[in-house]
């Protein structure tokens, strides 16, 4: 019986399958191209949304610190002369100084009674829901809405306040009509209406903290001034200086409160940074020094951001 062989070049060789493309080819280099621009595509609306209502207006607000125009006429340029409105302005240095003086009132009551307050809230053990609800309210509150109500309440003669303290033989104390007490009264007010989200925002923290180190502290007899100062506070750090950061830049922003409890006075002693802005445009119709006032502003905070994030860096990673 014989046997045959077949030619190997007689077999016909079948490509069965399709070669994937190789890493140089046009098609490759589409496909990655392709694969990067869809992320692209989703992200260009909020992109064309924040960069038309955020970015635009401080550009524009940039080139109208240089320009003289009351937004109807074409604007004139002038270059620095609007800052020099700003500096030639005796109001400046007094807005300036309460405004430094509402941000260090601010910060002595407003910052340590939301960790006060977190603090106390995590350690109760019924009524914890009920005391997140009543400490969040006040956020809830429309602004507007919140002093107003606190303006009736400082009311020198029918006011809450001085109706409660006359029960008892005291007052009436002139709240808001004496320069000695108009500015804590607005701090007291702004206190009371953003201390809920900072309670909020802490007691996340809290929650964050190891259970485990709370109990090797009891068992070594630490207090409970000691466990919070060496158990809690160490391990807020990073949220602590975040929250201060916050409240620097909020409270040298601070606008409702004087313009509607106050009005500025009595005797320009309200008179901020923003209310300063806010006559410059709609009281006096200078549009350029109400511009330049603001960026004047911004740069500032952005200069004491930038130094407090670097002061500050090494601390919070600690």
């Amino acid at each position: 019986m014989s046997t045959s062989t077949i030619a190997p070049e007689s077999v016909p060789v079948v490509a069965a399958a399709v070669r994937p493309s190789p890493p140089g080819s046009r098609i490759a280099r589409w496909r990655g191209g392709a694969r990067h621009l869809v992320p692209v595509l989703f992200l260009l609306p909020t992109v064309l949304v924040f960069g038309l209502f955020s970015w635009w207006p401080i550009i524009r607000s940039l080139l109208l610190s240089f320009q003289q125009t009351n937004l109807v006429e074409p604007a004139t340029w002038v270059g620095f002369d609007n800052y020099q409105t700003l500096l030639d302005d005796p109001l400046l240095g007094k807005a300036v100084t309460n405004t430094l003086v509402f941000t260090g009132l601010a910060l002595l009551i407003g910052f340590p009674l939301p960790l006060f307050l977190a603090v106390l809230m995590s350690e109760l053990r019924r009524g914890a829901g009920l005391m997140r609800v009543l400490v969040y309210l006040p956020v809830a509150v429309p602004p507007v809405v919140a002093v107003l109500m606190w303006k009736w309440f400082y009311d020198p003669d029918a006011g809450l306040f001085n109706e409660m303290l006359g029960k008892v033989g005291l007052g009436p104390y002139p709240w808001l009509q004496s320069a000695d007490t108009a500015m804590a009264s607005l701090v007291v007010e702004a206190t009371w209406a953003g201390a809920g989200g900072a309670v909020l925002i802490y007691l996340a923290a809290l929650a964050s903290v190891p259970t485990e180190l709370y109990e090797a502290a009891e068992l070594d007899g630490a207090s409970v001034r000691r466990r919070l100062w060496h158990v809690t506070l160490p391990h807020m750090r990073p949220v602590l200086l975040i929250m201060m950061l916050l409240q620097v830049i909020n409270t040298f922003q601070v606008f409702t409160e004087p313009f509607v409890l106050t009005d500025g006075g009595p005797e320009d002693s309200t008179v901020t940074v923003l209310l300063l802005i806010y006559r410059y445009a709609f009281v006096s119709g200078d549009y350029g020094a109400a511009a330049a006032l603001s960026v004047s502003l911004a740069a500032v905070l952005a200069v004491l951001s930038a130094i407090y994030l670097r002061l500050t860096r090494a601390w919070g990673t600690k």
